[in-house]
């Protein structure tokens, strides 16, 4: 009995713990929400409303219903404390020619169309195709979904799936200009490269194809510093991580420079995958910073982030080792903290 006890206050206290205002970001630890519960929001995209982000990703913890697919949603004033706002969809099988129920809906990206006043949703659809797919676990459908909603956090309702451009889609990525404009972003395993393309006014389609990126890439991340795009992504090995590259253009347009490390190549970009950049422009500087996914593809749930500010200036985009650190969002500063490991890390 007393066993069962202490094993019963050790959780409470550790829950408790883990419900503290977070004042540290720890890449690679668990990041418990303002329950205390670790955020599931994995190949996740961020917005900014007013002093409000919002992170959407991949639902993944246990005891999900199989039948559906999840997109989590969360809130924060500051990047480090994030409230769980409920699951903005739960979507079943999207179209009668997906062979089973191995389907995926992976890396969700929304967007808010201001003009419209609505929140599109992004996310890429796949799995296998009756007649066509020679394996159950085949990535043949390949295309995007696209799901609306009034309200930031939901509900999505899905209003159709496609190919964008044409062309087969897998990882997608997200990325709004400084201007304003949207675009997307996604990976085509056929043409060995990936695109950038705009979208429509209202948001719903793409509407032209910007540039195309020849290089054997995935989690397609772009940010704008400078007067300098910066494209990256991870190369083609599945879940496993590996040395993520970096490109530079002055138009997104290009033409793109040659692919370089962002990381020292034995790290593997410290066992993670791009996804995104946030770009935290405050009143005393800009900060970068590079949005990543340690995937634990026998338990998803426990997958972790890699958040970190980068080096980045003139040409050159350089990852340093995660380590804990954290951010004032108002002035845009950040700082690296002592190395102290969380509870129940």
């Amino acid at each position: 009995m007393k066993k069962h006890l202490l094993t019963a206050s050790f959780t409470l206290l550790l829950s408790f713990a883990f419900a503290q205002k977070q004042n540290v970001i720890r890449p690679g630890e668990v990041w418990p929400d303002k329950d205390g519960n670790h955020i599931q929001a994995h190949g996740g995209g961020i917005i900014r409303l007013g002093k409000t982000y919002y992170w959407y990703g991949e639902e993944r913890r246990p005891g999900l219903d199989t039948n559906y697919r999840y997109v989590s949603c969360y809130s924060s004033m500051d990047l480090m404390n994030w409230k769980f706002r409920g699951d903005v969809i739960a979507l079943t099988k999207p179209d009668t020619v997906l062979e089973n129920n191995k389907w995926v809906l992976e890396r969700p990206k929304v967007f808010y169309n201001a003009t419209t006043k609505q929140y599109v949703m992004y996310m890429h659809l796949d799995g296998a195709v009756k007649g066509v797919s020679k394996s159950a676990w085949a990535y043949d459908y390949a295309s995007v979904g696209v799901a609306v909603s009034n309200r930031a956090t939901g509900l999505f309702k899905l209003i159709k799936t496609f190919r964008p451009l044409g062309k087969e889609s897998r990882d997608i990525g997200q990325f709004i200009d400084d201007d304003g404009s949207a675009y997307l972003i996604f990976e085509c395993r056929p043409v060995k490269g990936f695109y950038i393309a705009k979208l429509s006014d209202d948001y719903l389609s793409v509407e032209k194809e910007i540039a195309f990126i020849q290089s054997p890439l995935e989690g397609g991340a772009v940010v704008h510093y400078k007067g300098l795009y910066y494209a990256v992504g991870s190369r083609l090995t599945g879940w496993s991580p590996n040395a993520n590259k970096v490109a530079t253009a002055v138009s997104l347009a290009g033409p793109w420079s040659e692919f370089v490390d962002i990381a020292p190549p034995d790290t593997r970009t410290y066992s993670s995958q791009s996804t995104m950049f946030i770009k935290v422009a405050g009143t005393k500087d800009t900060t970068v910073i590079f949005m990543g996914d340690r995937w634990k593809p026998t338990a998803l749930w426990d997958s972790r982030y890699i958040w970190m500010p980068v080096q980045i200036g003139e040409g050159k985009l350089w990852l340093p080792e995660p380590k804990p650190w954290t951010i004032n969002v108002k002035t845009g500063k950040w700082k690296q903290m002592e190395d102290k490991p969380a509870p129940g890390k």
